[in-house]
Protein backbone atom coordinates (compact mmCIF):
# COMPACT_ATOMS: atom_id res chain seq x y z
CA UNK A 1 0.00 0.00 0.00
CA UNK A 2 0.95 3.73 -0.49
CA UNK A 3 0.53 5.80 2.42
CA UNK A 4 0.88 10.00 1.46
CA UNK A 5 3.51 11.44 3.05
CA UNK A 6 1.24 13.28 5.42
CA UNK A 7 -0.09 10.27 6.98
CA UNK A 8 2.88 8.68 7.03
CA UNK A 9 4.27 11.23 9.39
CA UNK A 10 1.23 11.44 11.54
CA UNK A 11 1.48 7.60 12.26
CA UNK A 12 5.31 7.77 12.87
CA UNK A 13 4.84 10.76 15.38
CA UNK A 14 2.44 8.56 17.70
CA UNK A 15 4.87 6.06 16.59
CA UNK A 16 7.66 7.72 18.04
CA UNK A 17 6.12 8.50 21.15
CA UNK A 18 5.74 5.06 21.99
CA UNK A 19 1.70 4.06 20.70
CA UNK A 20 0.39 1.84 18.21
CA UNK A 21 -0.68 3.47 14.88
CA UNK A 22 -2.26 2.89 11.96
CA UNK A 23 -4.23 3.65 8.39
CA UNK A 24 -7.74 2.10 9.09
CA UNK A 25 -11.00 1.70 7.52
CA UNK A 26 -11.92 2.60 4.09
CA UNK A 27 -8.64 4.18 3.01
CA UNK A 28 -7.15 0.38 3.50
CA UNK A 29 -10.10 -0.91 1.23
CA UNK A 30 -9.93 1.09 -1.68
CA UNK A 31 -5.82 0.91 -1.99
CA UNK A 32 -6.35 -2.65 -1.43
CA UNK A 33 -9.00 -2.56 -4.68
CA UNK A 34 -6.44 -0.28 -6.68
CA UNK A 35 -8.67 3.16 -5.97
CA UNK A 36 -7.38 5.90 -4.91
CA UNK A 37 -9.03 7.00 -1.39
CA UNK A 38 -11.19 9.93 -0.46
CA UNK A 39 -10.37 10.11 2.82
CA UNK A 40 -7.48 8.59 5.44
CA UNK A 41 -8.31 7.69 9.06
CA UNK A 42 -6.02 6.57 11.73
CA UNK A 43 -6.82 4.35 14.66
CA UNK A 44 -4.36 4.68 17.43
CA UNK A 45 -3.44 3.05 20.61
CA UNK A 46 -2.81 6.86 22.21
CA UNK A 47 -6.01 8.33 24.16
CA UNK A 48 -7.50 11.62 22.51
CA UNK A 49 -5.25 14.04 25.38
CA UNK A 50 -2.30 12.30 24.06
CA UNK A 51 -2.73 12.63 20.56
CA UNK A 52 -3.67 16.39 20.91
CA UNK A 53 -0.32 16.75 23.38
CA UNK A 54 1.37 15.51 20.08
CA UNK A 55 0.43 17.85 17.55
CA UNK A 56 0.31 21.10 17.13
CA UNK A 57 -2.85 22.11 15.41
CA UNK A 58 -6.10 19.72 16.04
CA UNK A 59 -10.21 20.31 16.41
CA UNK A 60 -11.94 18.11 19.01
CA UNK A 61 -14.30 16.58 16.47
CA UNK A 62 -15.91 13.71 18.63
CA UNK A 63 -13.65 13.90 22.04
CA UNK A 64 -16.45 11.56 23.60
CA UNK A 65 -15.84 9.15 21.05
CA UNK A 66 -11.70 9.11 20.56
CA UNK A 67 -11.57 11.31 17.49
CA UNK A 68 -9.34 14.18 17.20
CA UNK A 69 -9.22 15.88 13.63
CA UNK A 70 -5.21 16.56 12.96
CA UNK A 71 -5.17 19.64 11.02
CA UNK A 72 -1.99 19.20 8.50
CA UNK A 73 -1.50 21.44 5.62
CA UNK A 74 -4.50 21.86 4.32
CA UNK A 75 -5.66 18.42 5.00
CA UNK A 76 -7.38 16.70 8.06
CA UNK A 77 -7.24 13.86 9.06
CA UNK A 78 -9.45 11.97 11.73
CA UNK A 79 -7.12 10.19 14.55
CA UNK A 80 -9.48 7.70 16.48
CA UNK A 81 -8.71 5.92 19.65
CA UNK A 82 -9.07 2.27 20.05
CA UNK A 83 -12.08 1.78 21.38
CA UNK A 84 -15.00 -0.90 21.89
CA UNK A 85 -18.47 0.44 21.85
CA UNK A 86 -21.77 -0.38 24.88
CA UNK A 87 -24.45 -1.26 24.07
CA UNK A 88 -26.74 0.63 21.29
CA UNK A 89 -30.37 1.40 23.15
CA UNK A 90 -31.59 3.66 20.25
CA UNK A 91 -29.92 1.38 17.18
CA UNK A 92 -28.21 3.87 15.86
CA UNK A 93 -25.60 5.15 18.41
CA UNK A 94 -23.41 3.56 21.01
CA UNK A 95 -24.52 4.72 25.03
CA UNK A 96 -21.54 4.68 25.95
CA UNK A 97 -17.75 3.83 24.57
CA UNK A 98 -14.83 2.72 26.24
CA UNK A 99 -10.92 2.89 25.06
CA UNK A 100 -8.51 -0.25 25.05
CA UNK A 101 -5.02 -0.86 24.31
CA UNK A 102 -6.21 -3.47 21.57
CA UNK A 103 -6.62 -2.77 17.75
CA UNK A 104 -8.60 -6.37 17.30
CA UNK A 105 -11.26 -5.08 19.51
CA UNK A 106 -11.37 -1.68 17.76
CA UNK A 107 -11.85 -3.88 14.43
CA UNK A 108 -14.09 -6.18 15.70
CA UNK A 109 -16.82 -3.46 16.47
CA UNK A 110 -16.77 -2.34 12.76
CA UNK A 111 -19.23 -3.04 10.15
CA UNK A 112 -18.30 -5.17 6.83
CA UNK A 113 -14.93 -6.85 7.04
CA UNK A 114 -13.88 -4.63 3.69
CA UNK A 115 -13.84 -2.00 6.19
CA UNK A 116 -12.15 -4.03 9.16
CA UNK A 117 -8.70 -3.74 7.69
CA UNK A 118 -6.19 -1.64 9.03
CA UNK A 119 -2.09 -0.88 7.40
CA UNK A 120 0.45 0.09 9.47
CA UNK A 121 3.46 2.58 8.09
CA UNK A 122 5.55 0.01 6.17
CA UNK A 123 2.33 -0.99 4.22
CA UNK A 124 1.69 -4.09 6.48
CA UNK A 125 -2.10 -5.26 6.12
CA UNK A 126 -4.01 -6.08 9.50
CA UNK A 127 -6.35 -8.44 8.38
CA UNK A 128 -8.25 -10.33 10.80
CA UNK A 129 -11.52 -10.66 9.66
CA UNK A 130 -10.84 -12.13 5.85
CA UNK A 131 -11.50 -8.77 4.14
CA UNK A 132 -8.61 -9.08 1.40
CA UNK A 133 -10.82 -12.34 0.62
CA UNK A 134 -14.28 -10.68 0.76
CA UNK A 135 -12.72 -8.01 -1.73
CA UNK A 136 -11.43 -11.14 -3.92
CA UNK A 137 -14.55 -12.76 -3.69
CA UNK A 138 -16.29 -9.37 -4.22
CA UNK A 139 -18.71 -9.75 -0.82
CA UNK A 140 -20.06 -7.72 1.64
CA UNK A 141 -20.05 -9.65 4.82
CA UNK A 142 -20.34 -8.53 8.28
CA UNK A 143 -18.00 -8.80 10.91
CA UNK A 144 -18.91 -11.13 13.24
CA UNK A 145 -22.59 -11.48 13.96
CA UNK A 146 -24.61 -9.64 11.13
CA UNK A 147 -27.37 -10.33 13.81
CA UNK A 148 -25.67 -8.41 16.23
CA UNK A 149 -24.09 -5.57 13.41
CA UNK A 150 -27.71 -4.44 11.98
CA UNK A 151 -29.06 -4.45 15.81
CA UNK A 152 -26.22 -1.93 17.18
CA UNK A 153 -26.89 0.27 13.58
CA UNK A 154 -29.60 0.30 11.88
CA UNK A 155 -28.20 2.73 9.10
CA UNK A 156 -25.53 -0.29 8.25
CA UNK A 157 -28.64 -2.23 6.46
CA UNK A 158 -28.42 1.02 3.66
CA UNK A 159 -24.60 1.10 3.54
CA UNK A 160 -24.45 -2.98 2.43
CA UNK A 161 -26.93 -1.77 -0.53
CA UNK A 162 -24.39 1.19 -0.77
CA UNK A 163 -21.39 -0.77 -0.93
CA UNK A 164 -23.04 -3.25 -3.51
CA UNK A 165 -23.89 -0.57 -5.54
CA UNK A 166 -20.19 1.31 -4.97
CA UNK A 167 -18.30 -1.72 -5.64
CA UNK A 168 -20.28 -3.67 -7.83
CA UNK A 169 -20.21 -6.35 -4.96
CA UNK A 170 -22.86 -9.08 -3.69
CA UNK A 171 -24.15 -9.04 -0.12
CA UNK A 172 -22.84 -12.21 1.47
CA UNK A 173 -26.07 -14.69 2.46
CA UNK A 174 -25.80 -14.52 6.44
CA UNK A 175 -25.82 -10.97 6.14
CA UNK A 176 -28.81 -10.60 3.62
CA UNK A 177 -30.82 -12.58 5.86
CA UNK A 178 -29.60 -10.53 8.58
CA UNK A 179 -30.40 -7.29 6.36
CA UNK A 180 -33.71 -8.55 5.71
CA UNK A 181 -34.55 -9.23 9.45
CA UNK A 182 -33.49 -6.10 10.69
CA UNK A 183 -35.09 -3.29 8.23
CA UNK A 184 -37.92 -2.47 10.49
CA UNK A 185 -35.07 -0.53 12.38
CA UNK A 186 -34.66 1.97 10.57
CA UNK A 187 -37.08 3.83 11.93
CA UNK A 188 -34.61 4.33 14.32
CA UNK A 189 -32.69 6.70 11.55
CA UNK A 190 -32.77 10.09 10.46
CA UNK A 191 -34.16 10.69 7.12
CA UNK A 192 -31.05 12.96 6.58
CA UNK A 193 -28.81 9.43 7.06
CA UNK A 194 -31.46 7.49 5.01
CA UNK A 195 -30.98 9.94 1.64
CA UNK A 196 -27.58 10.21 2.21
CA UNK A 197 -27.02 6.95 1.75
CA UNK A 198 -29.64 6.27 -0.51
CA UNK A 199 -27.88 9.35 -3.06
CA UNK A 200 -24.68 7.30 -2.97
CA UNK A 201 -26.63 4.18 -3.78
CA UNK A 202 -27.74 6.34 -7.22
CA UNK A 203 -24.84 8.35 -8.08
CA UNK A 204 -22.46 4.65 -8.08
CA UNK A 205 -22.04 3.29 -10.91
CA UNK A 206 -24.78 0.76 -10.75
CA UNK A 207 -27.54 2.56 -9.62
CA UNK A 208 -30.06 -0.52 -10.63
CA UNK A 209 -28.74 -2.43 -6.98
CA UNK A 210 -31.56 0.34 -5.68
CA UNK A 211 -33.98 -2.85 -6.24
CA UNK A 212 -32.42 -4.71 -3.25
CA UNK A 213 -34.60 -2.16 -1.53
CA UNK A 214 -37.28 -3.85 -2.65
CA UNK A 215 -35.99 -7.33 -2.36
CA UNK A 216 -35.07 -7.18 0.90
CA UNK A 217 -38.28 -5.31 2.24
CA UNK A 218 -36.44 -2.19 3.05
CA UNK A 219 -38.52 0.32 0.67
CA UNK A 220 -41.56 0.09 3.15
CA UNK A 221 -39.38 2.09 6.25
CA UNK A 222 -38.10 4.50 3.56
CA UNK A 223 -41.30 6.79 3.59
CA UNK A 224 -44.67 6.40 2.58
CA UNK A 225 -44.24 7.45 -1.25
CA UNK A 226 -40.47 5.59 -1.57
CA UNK A 227 -42.61 2.57 -3.52
CA UNK A 228 -42.38 3.09 -6.97
CA UNK A 229 -39.28 4.49 -7.17
CA UNK A 230 -37.14 2.58 -10.03
CA UNK A 231 -33.99 0.81 -10.46
CA UNK A 232 -33.07 1.62 -14.05
CA UNK A 233 -29.46 0.45 -15.10
CA UNK A 234 -30.01 3.15 -17.58
CA UNK A 235 -29.43 5.57 -14.99
CA UNK A 236 -26.24 4.82 -14.60
CA UNK A 237 -25.17 6.61 -18.22
CA UNK A 238 -26.54 10.17 -16.66
CA UNK A 239 -24.67 12.49 -15.37
CA UNK A 240 -23.87 12.35 -11.49
CA UNK A 241 -26.24 14.69 -10.33
CA UNK A 242 -28.79 13.74 -7.86
CA UNK A 243 -31.67 15.64 -9.32
CA UNK A 244 -30.64 13.68 -13.29
CA UNK A 245 -30.84 10.55 -11.15
CA UNK A 246 -33.70 11.04 -8.72
CA UNK A 247 -35.70 11.96 -12.28
CA UNK A 248 -34.49 9.15 -14.44
CA UNK A 249 -35.71 7.01 -11.24
CA UNK A 250 -39.25 8.71 -10.71
CA UNK A 251 -39.85 9.33 -14.36
CA UNK A 252 -43.20 8.01 -13.47
CA UNK A 253 -44.31 9.91 -10.99
CA UNK A 254 -45.42 13.76 -11.32
CA UNK A 255 -43.60 16.27 -10.17
CA UNK A 256 -45.50 16.76 -6.97
CA UNK A 257 -44.96 13.15 -6.07
CA UNK A 258 -41.54 13.35 -6.67
CA UNK A 259 -41.22 16.75 -4.65
CA UNK A 260 -43.33 15.38 -1.68
CA UNK A 261 -40.91 12.39 -1.63
CA UNK A 262 -37.45 14.18 -1.18
CA UNK A 263 -38.97 16.86 1.09
CA UNK A 264 -39.94 13.68 2.96
CA UNK A 265 -36.64 12.53 3.01
CA UNK A 266 -34.96 15.50 4.18
CA UNK A 267 -32.86 16.48 0.38
CA UNK A 268 -31.27 19.58 -0.22
CA UNK A 269 -33.50 22.37 -2.02
CA UNK A 270 -31.88 22.37 -4.81
CA UNK A 271 -31.93 18.45 -5.94
CA UNK A 272 -36.00 18.52 -5.17
CA UNK A 273 -36.53 21.83 -7.07
CA UNK A 274 -34.29 20.17 -10.22
CA UNK A 275 -35.45 16.67 -10.04
CA UNK A 276 -39.39 17.87 -9.70
CA UNK A 277 -39.16 19.95 -12.66
CA UNK A 278 -37.16 17.90 -15.03
CA UNK A 279 -40.18 14.57 -14.59
CA UNK A 280 -42.74 17.24 -15.25
CA UNK A 281 -40.63 18.59 -18.69
CA UNK A 282 -40.23 15.01 -19.08
CA UNK A 283 -44.48 14.77 -20.12
CA UNK A 284 -44.03 17.51 -22.20
CA UNK A 285 -42.33 17.16 -25.76
CA UNK A 286 -39.78 18.36 -27.04
CA UNK A 287 -39.08 21.76 -29.31
CA UNK A 288 -39.59 21.14 -33.28
CA UNK A 289 -38.48 24.20 -33.87
CA UNK A 290 -35.87 26.79 -33.31
CA UNK A 291 -38.15 29.53 -31.50
CA UNK A 292 -39.32 26.87 -29.19
CA UNK A 293 -36.15 25.74 -28.41
CA UNK A 294 -35.43 29.27 -27.25
CA UNK A 295 -38.34 29.32 -25.47
CA UNK A 296 -38.20 26.40 -23.19
CA UNK A 297 -34.54 27.62 -22.93
CA UNK A 298 -36.24 30.81 -21.58
CA UNK A 299 -38.36 28.73 -18.94
CA UNK A 300 -35.95 26.17 -17.71
CA UNK A 301 -32.45 27.66 -18.52
CA UNK A 302 -29.65 25.78 -20.87
CA UNK A 303 -28.48 23.47 -17.75
CA UNK A 304 -31.88 22.11 -17.26
CA UNK A 305 -32.71 21.75 -20.67
CA UNK A 306 -29.33 19.59 -21.32
CA UNK A 307 -30.28 17.12 -18.67
CA UNK A 308 -33.53 17.00 -20.16
CA UNK A 309 -31.82 16.30 -23.09
CA UNK A 310 -29.46 13.09 -21.41
CA UNK A 311 -33.08 11.80 -20.56
CA UNK A 312 -34.71 11.91 -23.37
CA UNK A 313 -32.00 10.63 -25.03
CA UNK A 314 -32.13 7.12 -22.92
CA UNK A 315 -36.01 7.04 -23.80
CA UNK A 316 -37.33 8.27 -20.62
CA UNK A 317 -40.61 10.30 -21.28
CA UNK A 318 -40.49 8.74 -24.60
CA UNK A 319 -44.44 8.28 -24.30
CA UNK A 320 -44.67 12.46 -24.90
CA UNK A 321 -42.23 11.86 -27.88
CA UNK A 322 -44.09 8.88 -29.79
CA UNK A 323 -42.03 6.39 -28.55
CA UNK A 324 -38.38 5.62 -28.30
CA UNK A 325 -37.14 6.38 -31.76
CA UNK A 326 -39.10 9.84 -32.11
CA UNK A 327 -37.76 10.73 -28.54
CA UNK A 328 -34.00 9.78 -29.90
CA UNK A 329 -35.22 12.07 -33.23
CA UNK A 330 -36.61 14.90 -31.25
CA UNK A 331 -33.84 14.91 -28.53
CA UNK A 332 -31.06 15.12 -31.65
CA UNK A 333 -32.69 17.87 -33.51
CA UNK A 334 -32.83 19.83 -30.04
CA UNK A 335 -29.64 19.26 -29.26
CA UNK A 336 -28.21 20.49 -32.70
CA UNK A 337 -30.81 23.11 -32.63
CA UNK A 338 -29.68 24.39 -28.69
CA UNK A 339 -26.00 24.10 -29.64
CA UNK A 340 -26.94 26.31 -32.21
CA UNK A 341 -28.76 28.95 -30.21
CA UNK A 342 -26.20 29.13 -27.47
CA UNK A 343 -23.52 29.55 -29.57
CA UNK A 344 -25.03 32.68 -31.56
CA UNK A 345 -25.79 34.41 -28.01
CA UNK A 346 -29.34 34.76 -29.02
CA UNK A 347 -31.70 35.80 -26.35
CA UNK A 348 -32.99 32.98 -23.89
CA UNK A 349 -33.42 35.66 -20.80
CA UNK A 350 -34.49 39.13 -19.93
CA UNK A 351 -31.21 39.47 -18.86
CA UNK A 352 -30.04 39.76 -21.74
CA UNK A 353 -32.60 41.60 -23.61
CA UNK A 354 -30.93 44.74 -25.25
CA UNK A 355 -33.82 47.23 -23.64
CA UNK A 356 -34.04 47.90 -20.06
CA UNK A 357 -36.97 48.82 -17.60
CA UNK A 358 -35.19 52.81 -17.14
CA UNK A 359 -34.98 52.25 -21.10
CA UNK A 360 -38.76 52.07 -21.36
CA UNK A 361 -39.26 54.81 -18.95
CA UNK A 362 -37.20 57.15 -20.92
CA UNK A 363 -39.09 56.37 -23.73
CA UNK A 364 -41.99 57.27 -22.22
CA UNK A 365 -43.88 54.17 -20.71
CA UNK A 366 -45.04 55.08 -17.19
CA UNK A 367 -43.67 52.92 -14.13
CA UNK A 368 -45.64 50.63 -12.77
CA UNK A 369 -47.40 47.52 -14.42
CA UNK A 370 -47.31 48.73 -17.44
CA UNK A 371 -43.48 48.36 -17.86
CA UNK A 372 -43.11 45.05 -17.17
CA UNK A 373 -46.44 43.90 -19.47
CA UNK A 374 -43.98 46.11 -22.09
CA UNK A 375 -40.86 44.19 -21.33
CA UNK A 376 -42.71 40.75 -21.47
CA UNK A 377 -44.19 41.55 -25.03
CA UNK A 378 -40.43 42.74 -26.22
CA UNK A 379 -38.88 39.21 -24.63
CA UNK A 380 -42.02 37.39 -26.74
CA UNK A 381 -40.87 38.69 -29.70
CA UNK A 382 -37.45 38.71 -29.86
CA UNK A 383 -37.58 35.06 -29.35
CA UNK A 384 -39.03 34.33 -32.18
CA UNK A 385 -37.14 37.07 -33.57
CA UNK A 386 -33.77 37.22 -32.12
CA UNK A 387 -31.95 38.56 -34.58
CA UNK A 388 -34.25 41.56 -33.89
CA UNK A 389 -32.70 42.29 -30.39
CA UNK A 390 -31.52 45.94 -30.89
CA UNK A 391 -31.80 48.32 -28.21
CA UNK A 392 -32.82 51.15 -31.77
CA UNK A 393 -34.85 48.27 -32.70
CA UNK A 394 -36.95 47.28 -29.90
CA UNK A 395 -37.57 50.91 -28.68
CA UNK A 396 -39.02 51.89 -32.35
CA UNK A 397 -41.78 48.62 -31.73
CA UNK A 398 -42.75 50.65 -28.22
CA UNK A 399 -43.77 53.11 -30.73
CA UNK A 400 -46.24 50.87 -32.31
CA UNK A 401 -47.85 49.15 -29.41
CA UNK A 402 -50.77 50.74 -30.58
CA UNK A 403 -50.83 48.03 -33.39
CA UNK A 404 -49.22 45.60 -30.57
CA UNK A 405 -45.62 44.81 -30.59
CA UNK A 406 -44.37 42.35 -33.04
CA UNK A 407 -47.41 41.96 -34.91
Amino acid sequence: MQIPERVRRILAALEGAGYEAYAVGGCVRDSVLGREPQDWDITTSAAPREVKALFRRTVDTGIAHGTVTVLSGGDHFEVTTYRVDGTYSDGRHPDSVRFTPLLSEDLRRRDFTINAMACAADGTIVDLFGGREDLQNRLIRCVGDPDERFTEDALRILRAVRFSAQLDFQIEERTWNALRRHAPNLVHVSRERIFAELNKTILSDHPEKLMQVYEAGISPYLGGLFPGVSADHRAALLARDPAVRWAALCAEFTGERVSALLRGLKSDGRTIRNASLLVEELKRALPGSASDCRKRLSEIGPERFRDLLSLKKLGYGAEAEGGRAAAEAAAAYAERAVEKILASGDCISRDTLAVSGRDLISAGIRPGPEIGHAMDELFRYVLEHPEENRKETLLNLLGERGKGVGK
